[in-house]
């Protein structure tokens, strides 16, 4: 019986084949000249709501037909699994220039005859990172006009199969597809294949691969542009090969070109911060053996005889500085003289990449046809979400029609419900820092006891101190909160936004993008800001410490200082979120792919057609580029606003971005369904994000270096209180300690023993001593520091400030050749237009009404003279 039905099984499969040879490895209708442009995907399961779903398809299809377009369905015997309906979509040639004209796509309509740029005399030397020609510039540079039906003879159409790109044709559909009516329900007006996929009445809509990833297609009228794409750019051993953006722009469009190209212009310019940050950390290396400060530290005649006060109440015993040797010696690494040049560096460097970028991104909207282009049709016509959401109408003042709108209570209301939940999941987040800070407040105690009673940590406990065991404990856990409260608030935002019921799609990715990035912002960098910034600055001194909701003392910095801290948090933070990331990013749709496929992979290949094959694949989603943004825009956060405390955190940034890159391109060529086209002329809303944190990371740098920094009151100590001219630094860790009698502790600080019999124990600050008649008030040394620190912020932010704005003037957003290219063009594609126009009136000249023809005639080369005076 069961040889039998593999018997029946092994017929059914030759028939399969023979069947349907042709059209299982195509991309085309099984006549094997139209080409599939869409493919919609549906199962036919027989629930309660079956025959209404069915309703609703043969509506939308019949609707689908009445637009012209063509349309056929794969019987579900013929899909791998047996189950799946598959309906291909073909758009005409009449279909395609109707809509071409109604979205405004440009056309060529002669090849450019400006000449190429200069030859770069470098060019030799950059041959390697370079890729073959063909790949770089798939299409020859044209001339290009919004395509018009009327003129139709004046468009460079060699081949009507071929005029329109396969990108420009999805989007042509998908057009058609997300206005296209599929009946009235409540007296409602339904439309679209959002609402179709939401519903399960479709289970997937797509634009299909023109090939397998791995091998050319056997079909000799395919591009194989993904197959180009994989060899050429997605696969890691080319990761030092230029992006070939003009080939990823016709595949993907423009959208996604416009990530990619910001993407590598990003990185390039990580390369200069990344070696001028090693630069820095090689000088810290290479003059720890000059610091004077470690050096007392470690001297077991200084810091071996310096007793310091307990770091926690009770639990905590009087300790050597020296125990901290090693700490402070590392701490020179990163609190050097290259701190402050590196961060006024960093200053210039994030203004010279935005501004570098607004060229670059000029020269783009030039080479791809988005000059004139303001924002597509698509994006500023309303969502059909608040159609459906918004039942009251009003006419609109422009086109004189009724439209739905939302009155400005509803607005109100869903608004200040919008800002509550922010704030409360804002608070959440602070809220688990507070915790993290408590842990750390909590624990510290613990591995101060657990580290002093433990003979099998003597080999590490120079290097592995209480506070470093804490610190970098409480960075794990701060990392691991971090991505389950990501996870939490994403779905927050997207249901905050879709409640706040955006007009337009553009407004609607505009609110999730502040929305997502403050959480994120928050999220990210509170617990730095709280090591930078607040850690052991509001501890009070030995008898008076402050103390967090009155029970866990605050926290103090090591002697060396926090910066230390600061660069332990970041690194846990910035390197645990880029490999988390790129798991993220490449593992998990691996996998997804592997395990829906493990079965199709094992049928002949012609049992396996090319839109099987995409259906398989994961979906990349309206919001899957702004997911890659938002990832490396909280990266450029890490780099700019603490890059004072690591200047290796460029270097860091930059071995991941070459990795994104070919993470990123690997995933959308091989792991994903090929997305909808779409034009887009900036990276948007970024911009002005990435602009505000420029500004922030000079304020945020400045500080660092002033107060969590220990370099300030080094500088004062050397100019105005050393009093060795042959070795100014000198006594500076003794200056900068203070004396407290340990008779003035209170009971609740005092530790539980003393086997020392110590009198005086040393503490961070700078205070008068027992004996003074000013006793533990701060001394004037302590004022001259704040004034010193407050005066380095004003010089260090005007400075960088001045210089920025200086450079941000002296670079201009376009660059004068673009300019000169784009009048050129502007002036030469007005000549032919107008030129065709007058050629027809001639015609009509010759035709007939003379009267009527003449005045246009006259009134045409009018115009003509006008633009050439322009």
């Amino acid at each position: 019986q069961q040889s039998g039905r593999r018997y029946n099984l092994f017929l059914k499969q030759r028939l399969r084949i023979d069947k349907r040879h042709q059209s299982k490895d195509s991309i085309f209708f099984r006549d094997g000249v139209r080409r599939i442009d869409f493919v919609l995907s549906y199962v036919d399961d027989l629930n309660k709501e079956w025959e209404k779903k069915l309703e609703r398809r043969k509506e939308f299809e019949r609707n689908l037909k009445k637009a012209g377009l063509e349309l056929e369905t794969e019987d579900k015997k013929e899909s791998e699994d047996g189950k799946i309906y598959f309906v291909k979509i073909h758009a005409p040639w009449e279909v395609l220039i109707t809509y071409a004209e109604v979205l405004n796509i440009k056309v060529p309509i002669k090849e450019n005859d400006i000449p190429s740029m200069v030859e770069n005399p470098l060019d030799c030397m950059l041959a390697p990172l370079r890729l073959p020609e063909k790949v770089m510039h798939p299409e020859p540079d044209y001339f290009t006009a919004p395509f018009s039906k009327d003129k139709q003879e004046l468009y460079l159409i060699n081949d009507e199969s071929t005029f329109f790109s396969p990108s420009m044709r999805n989007r042509i559909v998908n057009y058609i597809l997300t206005r296209c009516p599929y009946g009235t329900e409540e007296g409602k007006k339904k439309f679209g294949i959002k609402r179709l996929l939401n519903n399960g009445t479709y289970s997937a809509a797509y634009p299909l691969h023109d090939c397998q990833y791995w091998k050319k297609a056997n079909d000799p009228n395919c591009d194989n542009e993904r197959y180009t794409l994989y060899m050429e750019w997605a696969r890691f051993l080319r990761f030092y090969k230029e992006q070939p953006l003009d080939l990823i722009r016709k595949y993907y469009g423009e959208k996604i070109g416009i990530y990619f190209a910001w993407l590598g212009f990003y990185t390039e310019m990580l390369f200069l911060a990344a070696v001028v940050g090693l630069i820095c950390f090689f000088y810290g290396l290479f003059t720890m053996d000059e610091n004077m400060s470690s050096k007392e530290i470690c001297d077991p005649a200084i810091g071996g005889e310096i007793i310091m006060c307990p770091l926690c109440d009770r639990e905590c015993d009087y300790w050597r500085l020296n125990t901290t040797c090693e700490s402070s010696e590392y701490s020179h690494l990163f609190d050097n003289v290259a701190t402050l040049f590196f961060a006024i560096f960093m200053g210039i460097w994030v203004t010279l990449f935005l501004e570098f970028w607004k060229r670059r991104q000029a020269r783009l909207k030039y080479e791809w046809d988005l000059v004139d282009f303001e924002e597509e049709q698509q994006q500023l016509q309303l969502r059909p979400e608040y159609e459906a959401k918004c039942t009251q109408k009003k006419k609109n003042p422009v086109t004189q029609e009724m439209e739905p709108y939302l009155p400005i209570t509803s607005q109100a209301m869903r608004f200040c419900i919008s800002g509550t939940t922010v704030l409360f999941w804002v608070s959440l987040i602070i809220a688990s820092m507070i915790a993290v800070i408590v842990y750390r407040l909590a624990v510290y105690a613990a591995f101060a006891s657990l580290m002093e009673n433990t003979q099998s940590l003597e080999p590490i406990s120079g290097l592995l101190t209480p506070q470093l065991a804490t610190s970098v404990t409480a960075s794990c856990l701060n990392f691991v909160i971090i991505m389950i409260l990501n996870f939490l608030y994403e779905r927050i935002a997207i249901w905050i936004t879709d409640m706040e019921i955006p007009r337009t799609h553009m407004e609607y990715e505009n609110r999730l993008t502040m929305k997502m990035f403050l959480f994120q912002f928050v999220n990210y960098y509170s617990s730095c800001f709280y090591v930078a910034f607040f850690k052991g600055k509001f501890v009070g001194y030995p008898g008076a410490y402050t103390y967090m909701f009155n029970r866990w003392r605050n926290e103090e910095c090591d002697p060396a200082g926090c910066l230390i801290e600061l660069t332990t948090q970041l690194t846990i933070v910035m390197a645990g979120k880029q490999i988390w990331g790129n798991i993220q990013e490449a593992i998990v749709p691996w996998i997804c792919n592997w395990w829906g496929r493990r079965k199709a992979r094992n049928n002949p290949e012609n049992l396996y057609s090319r839109w099987e094959q995409d259906h398989d694949l994961q979906t990349f989603g309206a919001l899957g580029l702004f997911y890659e943004y938002l990832e490396m825009v909280i990266q450029f956060g890490f780099i700019t606003l603490f890059v004072a405390s690591f200047p290796l955190a460029p270097l860091l940034a930059l071995m991941n971005n070459i990795l994104e890159i070919r993470v990123d391109s690997w995933k959308l060529t091989t792991q994903y369904r090929r997305p909808v086209a779409a034009k887009a002329h900036s990276i948007g809303v970024w911009q002005e994000i990435l602009n505000g944190m420029a500004i922030l990371s000079v304020v945020t740098n400045a500080f660092i270096v002033a107060f969590t920094s220990d370099m300030i009151p080094r500088l004062v100590y050397y100019y105005a209180y050393s009093e060795n001219e042959d070795s100014p630094m000198s006594g500076y860790i003794n200056n900068s300690l203070s004396v407290f009698q340990i008779s003035d502790f209170p009971d609740r600080n005092k530790p539980k023993m003393n086997p020392g019999n110590f009198v005086i124990c040393r503490y961070r600050d700078y205070r008068y001593p027992p004996d003074h008649e000013r006793k533990y008030l701060h001394t004037m040394q302590f004022w001259h520091i704040l004034a010193a620190k407050l005066a380095f912020i004003i010089i260090m932010e005007h400075v960088v400030f001045i210089v920025k704005f200086f450079v941000a003037w002296m670079i201009p957003d376009v660059p004068a050749d673009v300019k000169a290219k784009i009048k050129r063009e502007k002036y030469l594609t007005q000549k032919i237009l107008h030129e065709y126009e007058l050629e027809k009136l001639k015609e009509k000249l010759c035709q007939g009404d003379k009267l009527a023809s003449e005045k246009e005639f006259i009134a045409t080369e009018g115009r003509m003279e006008l633009s050439r005076a322009m």
